[in-house]
C-alpha cells in the first residue's frame, strides 16, 4: 500500500474550505499569527465572535486507539477522568507522527474539521457535554495560522453526517 503523502498546509486548509462550501455550511474564516496555544487562541476569539475550542488528540497506552477530544478552551483536562468514562487504563497525548497520519495535520493546529483526512476512521470523536449549549464554536482549518466559526448544530447534523461519523459526548469537571 502507498504511504499517504502529507498535503501542505496551505492545500489543507483549501480542502477544508472547499468540503464546508460544498455542505452549504456556514463559517466565519480569520487568519491570523500561528496560535498553536490556547493563550494565542485568547486573541482570535474577539475576531470570529465565539470561543475557541480545545482539541487534544490523544491515545491509548499501546498507541492503537486515537481520539480527538473537543472541550471548551477554560476547562482544565485530567486524563484520568477521561481514561475512566472511556473504560481505558490510560490515555496520553498521541504522537506528531499519528496527528499526521490520521488527521492530515502537524501538532499545534489539531482540529474536528481534521477528520476529513481519516478516511480509515481511526480516531473516535469525544466531545465534552458542556459544548453542546455552545450556538458556535472557534477551530483550525488544519493550519494553526488561520481559525473558523461555525455552528455547533453544523457540526452535529451537517459536517459529521457527511464524513460518516458520529461523536460520544463525555462529561468532564477538570477535577482529579
Amino acid at each position: 500500500m502507498a504511504e499517504k503523502m502529507l498535503l501542505s498546509g496551505q492545500e489543507r486548509e483549501g480542502q477544508v474550505y472547499a468540503f464546508l462550501d460544498d455542505l452549504g455550511v456556514s463559517y466565519t474564516a480569520v487568519s491570523h499569527p500561528p496560535a498553536a496555544t490556547m493563550e494565542d487562541c485568547r486573541a482570535v476569539d474577539a475576531l470570529l465572535g465565539c470561543d475557541m475550542c480545545k482539541n487534544l488528540f490523544l491515545c491509548n497506552r499501546t498507541a492503537t486507539d486515537f481520539y480527538l477530544l473537543l472541550m471548551p478552551a477554560e476547562k482544565p483536562f485530567k486524563t484520568k477522568e477521561l481514561s475512566g468514562q472511556l473504560g481505558c487504563s490510560r490515555l496520553s497525548f498521541a504522537s506528531g507522527e499519528a496527528m499526521e497520519k490520521y488527521l492530515g495535520c502537524t501538532p499545534g493546529s489539531a482540529s474536528v474539521l481534521g477528520l476529513l483526512f481519516d478516511e480509515e476512521k481511526k480516531v473516535r470523536l469525544l466531545i465534552d457535554s458542556d459544548l453542546r449549549s455552545s450556538s458556535r464554536i472557534g477551530c483550525h482549518p488544519t493550519v494553526n495560522t488561520a481559525s473558523v466559526a461555525i455552528n455547533f448544530e453544523d457540526l452535529e447534523g451537517v459536517i459529521l453526517k457527511a464524513l460518516g461519523r458520529e461523536c460520544t459526548y463525555v462529561t468532564l469537571t477538570g477535577g482529579c
